[in-house]
């Protein structure tokens, strides 16, 4: 072989080499130990990558896609669940699976480590990188777009007024500002009082403060049809109670507010309808 003949052949053996470094193959087995990723997995893996979901995402109570969480195995997110399961690829939220961060790189699994999102633009950020680990971006891209419209689609329209309102999270918690919920909030055309009364993140509103300057929706999240929501026990206590008829209570799926993701989508649904419920003055 002549000396140009062999330069091109190393050239194109590089050239394979290269491009089989820049692609490697999707995952095979990916476990997520997070409720709010176990959603964004759901939405962009094929099924058979799925080995298993944190056992969060099967119980309604505490989550939107409960109904399609059943049909995967689940772990409770000890080590000894997660190894046996043989991932090549494990989601891990928050601050928790410290032990798994000592074992899995040991045994060679690769691991991604998530915040909780405190923007629409980090949950979007979330949900490209999940897909993008798992094989799939153009499927993140996609589920990202179908985010964006329907936030836009469910804005207030042009010159429609924006309504003071307080959202309750879980346990009468009411959301401040820098938060997810706080930016869906804005984007469905309410003005978060948060800040009146003196919160600065999530936190409490102390009900003497929600006596002298009510707003003039009170948000909040139902578990079931027919169960009491927190707005209703706040509005309940004596010291509300003369301004009870003058605050609209609007509810919406109590699970819609925990994560970001794909659950962007019916909550920004949900926070229209209860706009559009409370401009009309229709009873709940």
């Amino acid at each position: 072989m002549g000396r140009g003949a062999a330069i091109r052949v190393l050239a194109g053996a590089l050239v394979l080499i290269g491009l089989s470094g820049a692609a490697p193959p999707p995952p095979r087995r990916i476990v997520s130990l997070n409720p709010c990723l176990d959603a964004i997995l759901l939405s962009v893996a094929d099924p058979g990558q799925i080995a298993a979901l944190s056992h969060y995402s099967r119980d309604p109570s505490q989550s939107a896609v409960a109904a399609q969480a059943r049909r995967y195995p689940f772990t409770w997110g000890s080590a000894e669940e997660v190894v046996a399961l043989k991932p090549d690829l494990v989601l891990i939220g928050g601050t928790g699976a410290l032990e798994l961060n000592r074992v899995l790189p040991r045994l060679g699994v690769n691991q991604a480590h998530f915040g909780a999102p405190s923007s629409v633009a980090e949950s979007l950020a979330q949900v490209a990188r999940v897909a993008a680990l798992a094989g799939h971006p153009d499927r993140g891209a996609a589920l990202a777009a179908r985010i964006r419209a329907t936030l836009k689609a469910d804005g207030p329209r042009p010159g429609e007024p924006r309504l003071g309102a307080l959202i309750y999270e879980y346990h009468g918690l009411a959301s401040g500002p820098g938060t997810l919920v706080d930016e869906l909030m804005r984007r469905a055309g309410f003005t978060n009082l948060a800040p009146r009364y003196g919160l600065t993140r999530t936190g409490e509103v102390a009900l003497d403060a929600l006596a002298s300057d009510p707003p003039q929706v009170l948000l909040a999240g139902r578990m079931a049809p027919g169960e009491p929501v927190w707005a209703d026990r706040v509005l309940s206590h004596p010291v509300l109670k003369t301004i009870a008829r003058r605050v609209r209570v609007e509810t919406f799926p109590e699970t819609l507010m925990f994560c970001g993701g794909p659950s962007l989508i019916p909550a920004a649904n949900a926070l229209a309808q209860a706009r559009e419920m409370a401009l009309r003055g229709v009873s709940r």
